[in-house]
Formats: C-alpha cells, sequence, structure tokens
C-alpha cells in the first residue's frame, strides 16, 4: 500500500530546545494521542539514561500546516494554557518521553506520575550528589523522589527528612532536576551554604561536569514529517512508531481531525449511542462501525456522481470503508450522511428483532450490521415493504449459514450495499446469496456458540414459532427476558452420560452436545428437565402443567423434533431425523439447496 509520504527529515536537536519549544507550546500533541501514562520508576530510569548520555530513542513528529490533514493540537500534559496557540509540529512518537522530561525538568510544581499500584503520586526529584560520582553505584538509585511537601516521612508519619527549603538540600547535597537548565543559581546558594568550601566546590564541579553538562548537551534524533503527509500515512506511521502498543482507531484519528473545525465527534458519538442503547441488540456496536457505514454511504454517493457527470475527473471512486477510505471522511461528508446511518442501524435492530435475534450476545455477525444499516439507510421506508423484508431477510440468513462476515469483509460490505439495493429494484441476486452454501456436515459440527451458524439455529428456531415446552407460549421478546430463554439440552448431558455406552464416545459427545440436540427454552423449563430421561421429563411436564400429550407433542414439533423417538428414548433416531428437519429450515432461510448427507448416526 502506498501511503503518499514523499519527504521526511531526520536531524539531532538539543532536548533543552525541543522542551523550550513545548513550553512555548510550538510543538503539542495531536488530539489524538492519549493521556500521559508512566510511573515513578519509568521517570527515575528515563532521567538516569539523560544523565548517563545513553539514548532514549528517536521523537517523531509531523510539520503543521496541510489543510487536508488537520488535527486539533493540545498542549502536553502539565503545561498551563492561558490561550491557544497553533504548533508548528505536533509529536506522533515520543510523547510519554518528553512529557515525562518536561515535567520533571521544566514544569513548575510536582510531576504527577503514579505508584507500583497504579495509584496517583506528586513527586519531585533530585540528584544524590555524592551518590552520582560514585562509580560503584547504579545511577537511577542516585535518584530520589521525594513527595509534595519535599518531606519523607516514616512508618509512623513522623517526618524522618526534610528538603523543603533550599539550605535544606544544600545540607544534604540533593540537587533539584527542575535546576538542571537554570543551575548557576542553586550553585551559588550551595556554595554559599557551604562557606565556599573547596572540597564542596570541586564536588559540585565534578558532578556538573558529569551529570548538568550532559543534560545541557543532551541532542534527541528527531525525525520530521512534512506536512504534505496524507493522514494515513500518519495513522499507519502512528501505529508503527507507537511505544505504548495500543492501535490507534479511526474514530480517534477523525475525532482529533474534526476537532479542528469545532466539531466534537466525540460527543456525538455519545449521544448516538445513547439512542442505541434502547435496542439491546445495538448496545455493543463499535463508532469505527457506524463510521464504514457512514463511509459506505459516501464513497457511493461519489461514485454515483461520477457515473451520472456530476464529477468526472479521473477514475471512478470505488464504493469502499476500509480505513483509509474512512480517513479520508470529511465533516460535511459525516453529518450528510450521519443522520441515515443512525436511523439504519434502529431499523435493523427490528429487523433483527423480528428476526427473534434481541441481544448482542446472541448475534451471529455483529459485522454484517454494518451493510444492513447502511442498505436501510438508503432504501429508508421502502425497506418496510414485505416483499423487500423477505429479500433482506433471505441475504441476511445466507450470510449467517454461509459464515461470509468472518475476515476479509469490507469489500463484501461494498457490494452488499450496491447489489441489496439493485436487488430490490429488480436486479440480479447479490454475491453474498450466490457464495453462501450450507452442508449437513458443518450442522454436526455446531457445538459452541462461538459459531455464527450456530446462534442463526438458535435464532431461526424462534422465528419459525417454536413454543416451551412447559408453557407452550412462542418466544417474543417480552418471554424471552421474562423467560429467562436460552439454548439447553433436549436429551440432558447427564442423561446421556449415564446411558453412553457407545464405542466412538468422541463423535457420541460432538452429537449430544451438537445444535441439533439443543432447543430454545425458559430457565424454568429447564430447570423440570433436569438430568432426566426424555420420557421422565415429558411425563412430568404433561402431568404438573396439565398439558395432553397431543398437545406437547405438537409442542414438540414446533422445534422440528419428532415426538416419538424422544418419547422412546432413542436419541440416534430422534438425532437423525432432526437433522434433516432442521436442514430444512435452513435451506426455507437461505432460499436455496444446502448440501445433504446422511447424519453419522451409532
Amino acid at each position: 500500500m502506498t501511503t503518499g509520504i514523499t519527504t521526511f527529515q531526520s536531524t539531532k536537536v538539543f532536548l533543552k530546545d525541543v522542551l523550550g519549544e513545548i513550553n512555548e507550546r510550538k510543538i503539542q500533541l495531536p488530539d489524538f494521542q492519549r493521556g500521559w501514562v508512566w510511573d515513578d520508576n519509568r521517570i527515575r530510569s528515563l532521567l538516569s539514561s539523560v544523565s548517563l548520555s545513553f539514548p532514549i530513542g528517536a521523537v517523531m513528529m509531523l510539520e503543521t500546516g496541510n489543510r487536508e490533514c488537520r488535527f486539533k493540537p493540545r498542549p502536553i500534559e502539565g503545561l498551563f494554557v492561558e490561550r491557544a496557540v497553533e504548533p508548528d509540529r505536533l509529536i506522533l512518537d515520543g510523547q510519554q518521553r518528553l512529557t515525562a522530561l518536561f515535567q520533571a525538568l521544566i514544569k513548575p510544581g510536582p510531576v504527577v506520575t503514579e505508584d507500583t499500584k497504579k495509584k496517583t503520586i506528586l513527586r519531585h526529584y533530585y540528584f544524590d550528589i555524592e551518590k552520582c560520582l560514585d562509580p560503584n553505584e547504579d545511577r537511577e538509585e542516585c535518584i530520589r523522589s521525594i513527595p509534595e511537601d519535599k518531606c519523607v516521612k516514616n512508618f509512623r508519619g513522623a517526618v524522618a527528612e526534610d528538603y523543603s527549603t533550599p539550605e535544606k538540600e544544600y545540607a544534604a547535597s540533593l540537587f533539584p532536576v527542575k535546576q538542571v537548565y537554570d543551575s548557576l543559581s542553586w550553585r551559588m546558594g550551595y556554595e554559599e551554604y557551604w562557606d565556599y568550601d573547596k572540597s564542596k566546590i570541586k564536588t559540585y564541579n565534578q558532578f556538573y561536569l558529569e551529570v548538568i553538562q550532559r543534560f545541557e548537551q543532551y541532542q534527541l534524533p528527531v525525525i520530521e514529517m512534512g506536512k504534505e503527509t496524507p493522514k494515513e500515512a500518519v495513522c499507519l506511521v502512528f501505529e508503527k512508531v507507537n511505544t505504548g502498543g495500543v492501535s490507534l482507531t479511526v474514530f480517534e484519528l477523525l475525532t482529533a481531525t474534526f476537532a479542528a473545525d469545532n466539531f466534537s465527534l466525540r460527543d456525538d458519538w455519545q449521544k448516538i449511542s445513547q439512542r442505541f442503547a434502547t435496542e439491546e441488540v445495538l448496545k455493543k456496536i463499535p463508532s469505527d462501525d457506524f463510521l464504514q457505514a457512514v463511509t459506505l454511504l459516501t464513497t457511493m454517493k461519489r461514485n454515483r456522481e461520477h457515473v451520472n457527470g456530476i464529477d468526472p475527473d479521473g477514475r471512478a471512486p470505488a464504493i469502499s470503508c476500509k480505513r483509509k477510505d474512512i480517513l479520508k471522511l470529511k465533516l460535511e461528508d459525516y453529518l450528510e450522511h450521519r443522520d441515515a446511518v443512525v436511523e439504519g442501524f434502529l431499523k435493523a435492530a427490528k429487523f433483527l428483532r423480528m428476526q427473534k435475534i434481541f441481544i448482542s450476545r446472541d448475534l451471529p455477525y455483529r459485522t454484517q450490521i454494518v451493510p444492513l444499516a447502511a442498505t436501510l439507510g438508503v432504501l429508508g421506508d421502502v425497506a418496510d415493504n414485505d416483499t423487500v423484508r423477505q429479500l433482506l431477510s433471505r441475504w441476511y440468513w445466507c450470510g449467517v449459514f454461509g459464515e461470509l462476515y468472518g475476515s476479509t469483509i469490507e469489500t463484501r460490505f461494498a457490494k452488499d450495499l450496491t447489489e441489496l439495493i439493485a436487488w430490490v429494484r429488480g436486479g440480479d441476486e447479490p454475491t453474498t446469496v450466490k457464495d453462501a452454501s450450507f452442508s449437513g456436515a458443518r450442522l454436526e459440527e455446531l457445538t459452541s456458540r462461538r459459531s455464527a451458524a450456530y446462534k442463526g439455529i438458535f435464532a431461526l428456531m424462534m422465528r419459525d414459532g417454536c413454543e416451551d415446552f412447559r408453557s407452550g407460549q412462542p418466544i417474543d421478546i417480552t418471554s424471552y427476558y421474562d423467560e429467562n430463554v436460552d439454548i439447553h439440552h433436549i436429551f440432558p448431558q447427564k442423561w446421556c452420560e449415564e446411558h453412553g455406552n457407545e464405542q466412538n464416545l468422541a463423535k457420541y459427545w460432538t452429537a449430544v452436545d451438537s445444535i441439533i440436540n439443543k432447543a430454545p427454552l425458559s430457565a424454568r423449563t429447564n430447570r423440570m428437565i433436569g438430568g432426566n430421561a426424555p420420557s421422565v421429563y415429558l411425563q412430568r411436564i404433561e402431568k404438573n402443567e396439565g398439558i395432553p400429550a397431543e398437545r406437547l407433542d405438537q409442542i414438540l414439533r414446533s422445534h422440528v423434533i419428532d415426538p416419538a423417538p424422544l418419547r422412546n428414548d432413542d436419541f440416534w433416531v430422534f438425532y437423525d431425523r432432526r437433522y434433516k428437519e432442521i436442514l430444512d429450515r435452513i435451506e426455507a432461510a437461505m432460499g436455496k439447496q444446502v448440501i445433504r448427507e446422511e447424519a453419522e448416526t451409532a
């Protein structure tokens, strides 16, 4: 992939000058940079490295002034902001190191940091002059971290050491790190305090040469990216060099970009999230999914304008929602399509409820909501038409049972949007429908909720009208929550364990745990089933709930269960017949034939 980086330069700059420009706000952070997180020990280690002229790594900066790659700047943590200043450069890599050095060396007052237990503490740092000159001492051990009041207390809380005045610092030969770039005044007070003792002056002079001068002469390698660097490249470079090891999301980058136009994407997303929170199935939709849907509509509009001759220059832009496309979003693009996408997601939640998918845990693919929401955002009220809804339903189940949304999905999203809209308007079947296939062998493998197809069958049984064994009530959103409906074994595991005398136990237990031996049932019904044989718990249900056998058989058939083998506790006959019935249901949902094999019964 071409990043578009055309120029950068590498040079060495005095640390003092870099920190000075940070103080003057000529160097700031882009707003997508996360907060400062270094602890007390890491700060001492960093100060130690500089005092020994050890390398601390290169710093990467971005020159400001690119109209297409604008980010809201913010000063480094700890810098008092009186008025906004437009910076010359932004820090892409080196935030933690530069912030630690700025707070320890330049910023007035104590450094706000953390102890080993992540508790916030305020610290002043000192060099122990005599220890620094001892070749047997570890330099890091020569740096003292002193509390905010400059007093060290014992376990009783009494002051054991007091460095709260310059005179007390002189007496202890503790040099404040804050004086590194202004050491003359402290030296004069130190010499006067010791009455110009020659040995003290000699010690200080040696300390100056071996510690302070190294700070004064310390140079940082700085890589500077030119102002013409595109946004995509900034994001890519940030991720490659980010020593924090946390991936930068497109949402964070766009937040910084839109903030340059005085628009808070973060606040806007919070309002949208609150609307989504009214729908359980949308509660875990991440911001990047939402931006993908917006980008689909944006790129579709650009493509349509090109085709219609409104914007004929160059090649037709592709309909896409890849990372690089999201990063090209302009604020006006976002505002133009945001509301339609919000409505699209809310319509998607309604559509999923009709498919009996009520909560995010039961979503076969969260990612499939992106093209669904984008499509519904374009179709609007047209999507409420029954014929259109049937087409969308068929596409949805083809995606679920074809297991097509697990990876490399952005290209499919773009096809989905255009092809679904065309299909609704009388065009050909979408690629997702054509690509989807399902086999009986796959059905027998589905034993875990981690599988999209497993969740899909759970929902499909409810959508097609299965009724609770005990209450005979179809499952809707109210009963789903009130009765705590979940997926449970039909032949209980305990009973299977006691009666499983199979030669191939591995195959047997796969069958017992497969979706073929499971059904959506209320928690109360599952407790009534317990670990009993089906013949036993069915009789119990009939007796306790007053349900005639004929009615209970009807309820069992709503789950595509043949009552006879269940009442006879015949696991493999039950398994074989339900295997075929579930394939019929999947075939109907997908609107196409599935691959059938005989179930591998014992």
